[in-house]
C-alpha cells in the first residue's frame, strides 16, 4: 500500500485538495477528524487535557472549549507543546489503526492529511510527502478571512508552524493553491493521473 502524506500550512488549503482527491477516488484519513475523536467526552486525552490545562478548557457539557485552548496554545509555545504531548500520541495510534485496516483491504494507495506531519516527527508513518503551498501574503488573507481574525492573531498562528517556504522543501509533490479553486483542481488532476492514470479503485 502507498501511504501519502498531505500537508501543508493553516489555511493552504489542504482540506480543499483532499476534497478534490476524494471525488477522484482517493481514500483519505483526516487527521483533524482523529484529533476531534480523541477529544471527545469521555475519552483519556479529553481528561488529560482539562487535567493539564484546568477545567476552563471544557465546557459543561464535558467538550473541550476549542475557542479557549486554541487562544491558549497559539500565544504559548509551552502550552501547545503540553497539548500535542497529549494529542498526538492519541492521533497516532488512531491513524495506525485505520492504515492497518486500509492494508489488510489491500487498499493500494491512502493519502493521510496531517497539519502538522513533519512538525511532529511523524514523517515515517508514510511513503512521501505531497505539500500543499501558498505564499505568505495568500495564506494571511486567506486565514484572516477563514477565522474573522485580526492581522496580529493570523501571524501569531502561522509563525507557529513551520514556514510555507521551509515546508515546501519536503514535498516530493508540492501543489501551488495560490491561485482559483479551478486552477487548483486541474492542477491535481494532472497530478493524480500522472501518478495513478484514470482512477484508483479502493
Amino acid at each position: 500500500m502507498r501511504v501519502i502524506g498531505l500537508t501543508g500550512g493553516i489555511a493552504s488549503g489542504k482540506s480543499t485538495v483532499a476534497g478534490i482527491l476524494e471525488k477522484l477516488g482517493a481514500v483519505i484519513i483526516d487527521a483533524d477528524l482523529l484529533a476531534r475523536e480523541v477529544v471527545a467526552p469521555g475519552e483519556p486525552a479529553c481528561q488529560a487535557i482539562g487535567d493539564a490545562f484546568g477545567d476552563g478548557m471544557l465546557n459543561p457539557d464535558g467538550t473541550i472549549n476549542r475557542e479557549a485552548l486554541s487562544r491558549l496554545v497559539f500565544a504559548d509555545a509551552e502550552a501547545r507543546k503540553r497539548l500535542e504531548s497529549i494529542t498526538h500520541p492519541a492521533i497516532g495510534r488512531r491513524a495506525e489503526k485505520k492504515l492497518a485496516e486500509f492494508r489488510q483491504r489491500q487498499t493500494p494507495v491512502v493519502f493521510y492529511v496531517a497539519p502538522l506531519l513533519i512538525e511532529a516527527g511523524v514523517t515515517s508513518r508514510v511513503d512521501e510527502l505531497w505539500v500543499v503551498y501558498v505564499d505568505g501574503k495568500t495564506q494571511l488573507k486567506r486565514l484572516m478571512e477563514r477565522d474573522r481574525s485580526s492581522r496580529e492573531e493570523a501571524l501569531r498562528k502561522i509563525a507557529a508552524q513551520m514556514p510555507m517556504e521551509e515546508k515546501k522543501k519536503f514535498g516530493n509533490v508540492v501543489i501551488d493553491n495560490c491561485g482559483t479553486l479551478t486552477e487548483t483542481e486541474r492542477q491535481v488532476r494532472e497530478i493524480w493521473e500522472r501518478e495513478f492514470g484514470s482512477k484508483v479503485e479502493g
